[in-house]
């Protein structure tokens, strides 16, 4: 327990006041509509389903303020920048930006069931009350629309009219199954399985998050829900004068009880959500002034196993390792914007990407550039954006870990490091680099060797051949290529990359890896880079925590994934 908590106990405390203030308005709001003498008529119709309708729509109110903020990339870089100065853990908070968006999606589609079960119940009820010819309390109640002015406390006027109707002719009936069937659709697309391979569908269902917005903030402006008025309280005060009501006919006399009068729970959702609309309003109005400012592709590269290498100059383009971009290519569509990481370095006159065929839009992209005669396709650009690896040089040992073309933010990193040894930085603070990619297929090897190469020789010839420690790990080959290797097992230079260290077949024993360099630097901060799946990431939170002390005098492993 105390080795998970180096690593997430900030995040835990987080989680527990979300979870801390739901409960609060659930329980509050639940209670106070359960209790409240305002609502004793309303009650009297609707029974508990009141509290339970009224206590989920406080808690989606506060979910639906909260949603937007973790995808204000902006804001979030600002923030970023703002507490570089402060401790690592709170800015590790902010990686976890889309982890807790999609938290908080879940909850609203929890609430939004609650709430509309408890509404339907609430229909059921108005409409069972309205036909209802027994003199009960309820059935009295829903006549009062016949006296007129503010009287009514049932919506519903006629016998005739079915739950169906109401919920498809009403302000807030249709908008609630507008508000619905937008949600279903946005968690639904929004499945690992759909963006990894249909973005386009991810991409364009999300944005009925405007449709979300727009049916919440006029959601509950019909007022359908009512209770007592003040006034009528202090006229005619329910305990008082709910008997009345049921059996005025018999025993009523000149100073009876007057009838209540009822007034409608005023609309609260544009209260709540206003502040971060227009925030990310301002965020979208900033994203596509950015993306207006042109961009010149200086250069292309095609690399083995259909990498497409793109380098481009941006005026007033500064980047940080590790920060990533989004990428629209108007040729293919107007509106799609698909992130990758920079692969550049900030000393470079110039920023890059390296684009994986991986769908529609990257198989269409790399086409284009290919087929290109003689006009470069126009791309535009919104960021750069920061992501956890921007902390990598705040470690004194740091290991890196990339899996396929995850690799792309550590060749940021190590080129910056190339650079760094070149001009003879003495700010570095980091001591040591581990790294290790994983690959599938030799060709993924091919267009990072380079780079290697040239951090080997500048290491060695700059005494600081120890800096930089990697290892290349091949999880897929044939007979063919093992009997390759194991044919050249004693060259000086790998068979498969041509590089000093060897490739390993197989994948890493990430405890063996995680115990060698605690042993290596037993009173060390590490950090752990990890730009790959969600399976390498639950093995790698695993070995951190299993390696990690609660002891500030030994070795702790703080683990950073990049999310975008």
């Amino acid at each position: 327990m105390g080795n998970w908590l180096v690593n997430h106990w900030f995040s835990a405390a987080v989680l527990a006041a979300w979870l801390g203030i739901n409960i609060f308005l659930f329980t509050y709001y639940f209670l106070f509509f359960d209790r409240d003498e305002r609502y004793f008529y309303t009650r009297a119709i609707l029974g508990s389903a009141l509290a339970w309708a009224r206590a989920s729509a406080k808690c989606l109110n506060f979910n639906s303020m909260l949603i937007l903020l973790p995808v204000c990339r902006n804001l979030l870089s600002f923030l970023r920048g703002t507490c570089s100065c402060c401790r690592r853990t709170l800015r590790k908070q902010l990686d976890h930006n889309l982890t807790f968006h999609k938290l908080v999606a879940y909850a609203l589609a929890l609430l939004t069931a609650v709430h509309t079960i408890a509404h339907l119940f609430n229909l059921e009820r108005y409409n069972h009350s309205q036909q209802a010819t027994d003199g009960s309390l309820p059935a009295v109640l829903s006549k009062m629309h016949l006296q007129g002015g503010n009287k009514w406390l049932n919506p519903i006027h006629s016998n005739q009219t079915t739950v169906e109707y109401v919920a498809f002719t009403t302000i807030p009936g249709l908008t609630g199954v507008i508000i619905t069937l937008a949600l279903i659709l946005m968690v639904t697309s929004s499945t690992e399985f759909i963006r990894r391979n249909y973005f386009e569908v991810f991409w364009y269902t999300h944005h009925l998050f405007l449709i979300y917005f727009a049916g919440l903030v006029i959601h509950g402006i019909a007022g359908l829900v009512r209770g007592q008025t003040e006034e009528s309280m202090e006229e005619v005060h329910p305990h008082r004068c709910a008997p009345y009501l049921t059996g005025k006919d018999e025993d009523c006399s000149h100073n009876c009880c007057k009838d209540p009068e009822f007034g409608s729970i005023p609309a609260e959702s544009w209260k709540w959500v206003l502040a971060p609309l227009i925030l990310y309003t301002f965020e979208r109005i900033l994203r596509v002034w950015r993306a207006r400012q042109k961009v010149v592709v200086t250069k292309v590269v095609m690399h083995p196993a259909r990498v497409l290498e793109l380098q481009m100059q941006k005026k007033g383009f500064r980047m940080e390792v590790g920060q990533y971009i989004f990428v629209n290519c108007p040729a293919i569509s107007l509106l799609e914007w698909h992130p990758f990481t920079l692969t550049s370095a900030p000393e470079e006159d110039f920023f890059s990407i390296h684009v994986r065929a991986a769908g529609d839009w990257t198989e269409r992209l790399i086409d284009t550039f290919q087929q290109q005669k003689t006009e470069m396709p126009r791309i535009e650009v919104d960021g750069p954006f920061g992501t956890a690896s921007e902390d990598v040089f705040q470690y004194e040992v740091a290991m890196l870990v990339g899996a396929g073309i995850g690799v792309t933010p550590f060749a940021s990193i190590l080129k910056s490091i190339w650079y760094k040894f070149q001009q003879a930085d003495q700010t570095l603070r980091t001591k040591k680099i581990y790294f290790y990619w994983l690959c599938r297929d030799t060709g993924a090897f091919a267009w990072f060797n380079d780079l290697l190469a040239s951090l080997e020789q500048k290491m060695a010839e700059s005494g600081k051949a120890d800096f930089l420690t990697y290892r290349l790990f091949l999880t897929g080959w044939d007979t063919s290529i093992a009997n390759n290797v194991a044919l050249r097992f004693d060259t000086a230079t790998d068979t498969v990359t041509g590089l000093r260290h060897k490739t390993i077949f197989g994948r890493p024993m990430w405890n063996s890896e995680f115990a060698a360099v605690a042993a290596a630097h037993p009173r060390s901060v590490v950090g752990v880079f990890l730009c790959g799946p969600g399976a390498l990431a639950k093995s790698l939170q695993k070995s951190c925590h299993q390696h990690s002390s609660l002891d500030p005098r030994k070795v702790k492993f703080y683990f950073n994934k990049e999310n975008f």
